[in-house]
């Protein structure tokens, strides 16, 4: 039986992303995403809403990418595997949480526009060194309507 864990999940970005190295050199960039989902009561013929909140982590290139291109209130689509974390705090309590590990993060183009810039690639196809792209993407606004 074959397992699979991937997910893809659409909202707006709750904070800048982290943008930090690791020892190596490997790039790591750390962002929250809000999930809206909103749905008629059929009782009650009332609209109500349920919002989930995720931690999204995402390695090298695509971190750099990331954190130049998403802002607060952007919304992005971000495809990944699921991982869940564990740990005890300093009062011996035992804390856990899943988050997103991502393997594509996309501005979605609903409500903003984007300039794309390509990154160099180097042998393989895989981006070259430490060039990042230079995009200039309009944060979401919740506020406006889409027409």
């Amino acid at each position: 039986m074959a397992m699979d864990n991937t997910v893809t999940v659409t909202g707006n970005a709750t904070r800048e992303p982290e943008l930090r190295f690791t020892p190596s050199g490997q790039a790591v960039a750390n962002f929250g995403l809000a999930v809206n989902r909103r749905w008629q009561n059929r009782k009650t013929q009332e609209w109500e809403e349920a919002v989930s909140f995720f931690d999204v982590t995402v390695w090298s290139q695509l971190a750099e990418n990331a954190a130049e291109t998403v802002a607060k209130g952007t919304r992005v689509t971000v495809t990944g595997r699921l991982d869940q974390r564990s740990w005890e705090t300093q009062d011996g309590d035992k804390r856990s949480k899943v988050e997103i590990v991502a393997d594509d993060v996309a501005v979605s183009l609903r409500w903003a526009t984007a300039e794309i810039n390509r990154n160099e690639r180097a042998e393989g196809g895989r981006p070259a060194g430490n060039s990042s792209p230079q995009q200039s993407v309009p944060a979401y606004n919740p506020d406006e309507e889409p027409f």
